[in-house]
């Protein structure tokens, strides 16, 4: 299971970044925090649509699957959601909505 998840992350890692901080994002639909989920469970469950026994039809149903319900949930959100979503993925610091380019601020707490 373990090399399964593996070659999944190498095949969805920027996509799967930008899911994460597009799932944190406060203006996310509820369906695609559903569709989020379901894919995680999906993936980390032990049932298949096609077992993991069959040599290779097992494990290329996930390479197939799930890269493509990632891509699929992640073109259906909202243009500012994941804008920013993949600005925080990348690395880059959070505008704010109002002023884009400028970074919002921090406060510290002692």
């Amino acid at each position: 299971m373990w090399k399964r998840l593996t070659l999944i992350w190498s095949l969805v890692r920027g996509d799967a970044k930008v899911a994460w901080h597009a799932f944190r994002h406060p203006h996310a639909p509820g369906w695609f925090r559903a569709g989020v989920i379901g894919l995680g469970l999906y993936l980390f469950s032990p049932v298949d649509l096609i077992p993991d026994i069959l040599p290779l039809l097992g494990l290329a149903d996930d390479l197939v699957l799930v890269p493509l319900a990632l891509h699929w949930l992640l073109s259906r959100l909202p243009a500012e959601v994941l804008q920013e979503a993949r600005r925080r993925a990348a690395g880059q610091p959070a505008g704010d909505a109002r002023h884009p380019g400028r970074a919002p601020l921090v406060k510290r707490v002692d």
